[in-house]
Formats: C-alpha cells, structure tokens, sequence
C-alpha cells in the first residue's frame, strides 16, 4: 500500500507547531502534525477545578512515587499531584549533564505541550532587544527588526486574545488588547509609589497575558478559577488545543498522529532536501517512513536540535543543515530565582474577587539609553499583591504557604478569616549568547524509544552573576518603597540551574551569514532550502521578556513565507 506523501509536516503540537499547522492549513496545504505523546482528553486530564480532597495525597503528592518518576519535573512550580501527568516522565525521557553543572529540562510530551501549563506571559520585543547583539557585539545580529515583526505580532495577538494595558514604552510595546485585569489594591500602591520615586522611569502594569477577559473567537472569558497550568476547559487561555489546533481541524486539512517520536529527518542528498521523517510509533514501537514536500520542525528548542543532531549523515556529519557548525551552541534561559517579599500593613478591608490567574510586570529599566549598570542588558520583575486566602487545610502548604494557627476546631475557625496582604517580585534577566552553553548526543544513553540523548553542558557567567545580584537588592527597595513591611528577599548566592526558567532557546540561532548560523530570516535553514525551524531554537538572544508570542509571530511570518515560496515554484 503507498504512503501517502503530505505537502507539509509539522513535527511538535506545542505553541508554535499548532500555530505552523493553522497557518499551512489555512493557506490551502495538506498537512500532518506529528506529536510524540498521547492525545489529551480535557474532560479527563484538565484538573483546574480538583479540590485536595479530589486527590489521593490531599495536594501534597506521593513524594516517593515523584521522586522515581518525576525527579526533575517535580522541580518545576507548575508540577504538582493535580497534574504531574502533563509532565514526562524522566526516567522515559532521559538526558545528562556534566556533574557539576544541573540543568533542568522541563517537558511535556502531549498533544498541546506545555501549551497546556505555560505561565501565559506574552511581551512583545523591540528594536532595543533586537538591535543589542549588532550594537555590543555580542554574538551574531539579528536578522530582523520590530518594524517586520510588528505586524505578526499583530496577527496572532488578535488571534489568540491578549488582555493588558497599554503603557506607551519604546521598549515594550504595546499590543492588540482585550481589556486589561484589575490590579489589586496593594498593586495599584506600587504602582502609583514607584512612579511618584522613579519619575516615571520604572512602571508597574498589570501582566500582558494569553488569557481572556471578554468572550473571543468562540472562547468563553476567564472565570478567575485560578491554577491554569492544570488546564482550561473553558478554553479562555491559550493553548495549541484551545486555539490553532481546532482553527486547523477546521480547514479539514490536517492529519494529526499522536503517538509519533521523530527519530531522525529523512534526507535526499540527490535534490539536498528533506523528503520526510523516520518515527518511532510510540505504542508499537514500529519504525515509520513519513514523507512531505517541506518539513516545519517546532518540536521545542532542545528537541528540534536533538532531531538535527541525531539525523547526521556523510553531507553534514555534525548534524543536518550544520554546515556552520553552530548547531547545538548558544543556549540559554532566563536568569531566574531572585526577588523580595513583604507584608502590606493596613489593607485588611479589601478582599481579593477569586483567584486572578496573573501578576503585574515590571519592565527593565536598566541600560535602556545607554550603558548605566555594571552589567549588559537588564531584567524585569514579574510578581503581585494578594490576600492570603482560606484555600483548604492542605492546599495551603501545598502552595507554599503555612498552616493558619490552632487545631481542630480553633483551626478550622481560624481558616475561615483570610490573612493578610503580602506583595512579591521576582526577576527574570536577560541571558548573553555563550558559545560555552551547549547540547550534543550522548550516543551511551537512548530514551524508552531507543533514541540517543541529549548531554547538556550551561552556567552562568560574569554577566550574569553581576545581574542576579542586584536584582534581590532592587526588589527589595522597591517594595520598602510601596510601603511594605517586614520586606525579606529570596534567591541563593548563585542564580538556580539553567531550565528553571523555562524559556529555553538558541542552539540553532537565525543570522545573515550562513557561516555563522543555521537558519535565514524567515527561519529557513541556509542549507537546505525546504526545512524551517521555527521553536525557540531559532532565537539569536534571549532578551528578558517571556518569549512564546516571539515565537508565534516569527512561525506564522515562516509560514506564510513558506506557502508563497511554493507556490512559485521556489520549494
């Protein structure tokens, strides 16, 4: 029987995969969406409305089963009993680093991927983001600028639905809002202290995020439920099963197979293209040929490389399309793990009205007109002002908070009064290009599919450190600004491992110079003409903002490249 040849694959059904697949469909191509993992099933996997006597272990987890299973996962803020089955299981999906330098790699192996459990942050870049690499000299320049990028950010913002409020920064612009979520009283504080202090030059703004505050689109608005990260069956946040995966379904062009782990990439070394992909059929374990005129690789940054790396053949034998030699260097995340907290004395006749899913966001204002740090580029904070509330016995120190005081019955009386209001800021700095942080295969160790490995080799450096360590000092000052009390900051001497973040990009950076870079400005790969990889992998800095609308807009400007290339004749 013949295989059916497809005009596009798209290997990977997270963020940007579905975004390629509505994309490709909608523009006419018959497409075939590979995902690793198993379907999702909202009504049986989401949990967001679970309480702790809905789970075994009360919200606690079954430490031990976690620590077998979910070592690394279980380090994640977002993994938790309600839904650690998001989440791989890690000794499935191996990998290794040095033992000296832990990285953390947080995954989920699921048709949406960690679409279903992001943060939901969504923070347009500019030319200060893009410009800076060509300006410091620091790793390669940026292909693009915001002006080219500007309208497809547009496009998937309008898409997708974005609540947030409109600020006027140079540096972070603005976008194409639904109405923005109210701040809470000790935020609106911080927000009108700090600017009366800083004049203006630091801004407190609610978070710009995937999720919605009027109906959109089919999609019902947010109920304020709270834990989005254990899914959405309201479908009123983003996610590749909420938004781009149905649009697609729509068009009835698109073949989405579960259960497919993509091995390696086929090649033609004739024509010196990609013809397909060889995957593993995660249930049978049969080796499949799968064939299409152009192949959109969005299986995650780390993935997507490892896929390259292991489809090595005697034209590129340091990975397809490698013929710079720079696959699988440049990593990086953001600097993550440092911040302050502190009480609010005096707002303890205001409540908060269900569980906001957002924080405020604090943009960078460091080295914003020139060099005034000791350190290059800068960080934002991200964080909030709540009430702490009267969530259940369990669930409390299930979300890091203690128990009210007392037992039996002056416990449970006690849990009827909420607490007090507290604030917190967290920082996320802006990681440099360092050829030093890297991924290769380690040939020794294969996964469940008999798959070799990634080995992963990142550290901070100078840079960094230099950030980090003022980062508790300014939060602190800050919320010693507002009012707060009692103000403690968090964050060890050195920063948490890389991955903490959980904005892992680079290792197959976009440039001019095929030299000096894997892919194009429309994130083709310079070598071979019909591969796009369009994940994070692609990104040539980090930049301190969240990066997935990024990642959006630059798949949905790949593929509408894509298509006119085809239908020229130039695929």
């Amino acid at each position: 029987m013949a295989i059916k040849s497809y005009d596009a694959i798209v290997i990977g059904s997270g963020i940007t995969g579905g975004w390629a697949a509505k994309e490709l469909t909608e523009e006419g191509l018959d497409v075939l969406l590979l995902e690793a993992g198993r379907n999702i099933d909202p009504n049986q996997d989401y949990s967001e409305h679970k309480m702790p006597y809905d789970v075994p272990y009360r919200g606690l987890t079954n430490v031990r089963f976690m620590e077998e299973n979910y070592p690394i996962q279980r380090q994640c803020y977002a993994c938790r009993e309600y839904n650690h089955h998001l989440f791989v299981n890690d000794r499935e999906n191996p990998y290794t680093t040095p033992a000296d330098k832990p990285y953390l790699f947080f995954r989920g192996r699921h048709v949406g991927g960690r679409s279903i459990m992001w943060g939901r942050q969504v923070y347009r870049w500019s030319d200060l983001d893009f410009l800076a690499n060509e300006k410091e000299g620091i790793g390669i320049p940026w292909p693009v600028t915001y002006k080219q990028i500007e309208p497809w950010y547009d496009h998937v913002e309008t898409f997708i639905g974005i609540s947030g409020m409109k600020e006027g920064l140079p540096h972070l612009p603005d976008g194409q809002f639904l109405k923005p979520m109210a701040l809470s009283c000790g935020e609106r504080i911080l927000r009108r202290r700090i600017a009366e202090k800083w004049r203006g030059q630091r801004v407190v703004t609610i978070g710009r995020t995937a999720i919605l505050t009027e109906d959109h689109k089919g999609r019902a608005a947010c109920h304020y439920c709270g834990p989005c990260e254990q899914g959405c069956i309201t479908r009123s946040y983003f996610s590749t099963l909420n938004s781009t995966l149905p649009a697609a379904q729509a068009t009835g062009r698109l073949t989405l197979r579960p259960h497919s782990v993509v091995r390696a990439l086929m090649y033609d070394k004739d024509s010196n293209r990609v013809v397909g992909a060889y995957v593993v059929d995660g249930v049978t374990r049969q080796e499949l040929e799968l064939k299409a005129k152009i192949v959109f690789l969005c299986a995650s940054t780390l993935e997507s490389t490892r896929i390259l790396l292991n489809s090595a053949n005697p034209r590129y034998p340091n990975g397809l399309a490698n013929s710079s030699g720079v696959l699988g260097y440049y990593l990086m995340d953001h600097l993550y793990g440092s911040g302050a907290s502190g009480e609010y004395p005096g707002l303890e006749e205001y409540s908060d009205l269900g569980r906001r899913p957002n924080g405020i966001y604090i943009p960078r204002f460091q080295n914003l007109r020139g060099q005034d740090a000791k350190y290059l580029r800068g960080y934002g904070f991200q964080g909030g002002s709540h009430r702490a509330g009267h969530l259940g016995g369990f669930q409390l120190p299930s979300l890091g908070s203690p128990l009210p005081p007392g037992f039996g019955a002056s416990l449970k009386e006690a849990m009827k009064a909420p607490g007090g209001w507290s604030m917190m800021l967290a920082g996320f700095g802006e990681c440099l290009p360092d050829k030093r942080n890297k991924v290769e295969i380690n040939k020794n160790v294969t996964d469940k599919w008999g798959i070799p490995v990634l080995h992963i080799t990142a550290d901070w450096y100078e840079n960094d450190q230099a950030m980090y360590g003022e980062i508790r000092e300014v939060a602190a000052e800050m919320l010693e600004a507002a009012g707060c009390k009692s103000v403690r900051t968090f964050g060890e001497a050195k920063p948490a491992p890389p991955g903490k973040g959980i904005h892992e990009m680079g290792t197959a950076r976009m440039g001019n110079d095929p030299k000096t870079s894997v892919l194009n400005k429309w994130n083709q790969a310079h070598d071979i003409r019909n591969l796009f990889i369009t994940d994070g992998s692609f990104m040539t800095s980090s930049a301190c903002q969240n990066p997935s609308i990024t990642y959006m807009a630059f798949t949905a400007r790949a593929a509408n490249y894509a298509v006119e290339q085809m239908k020229r004749g130039e695929l």
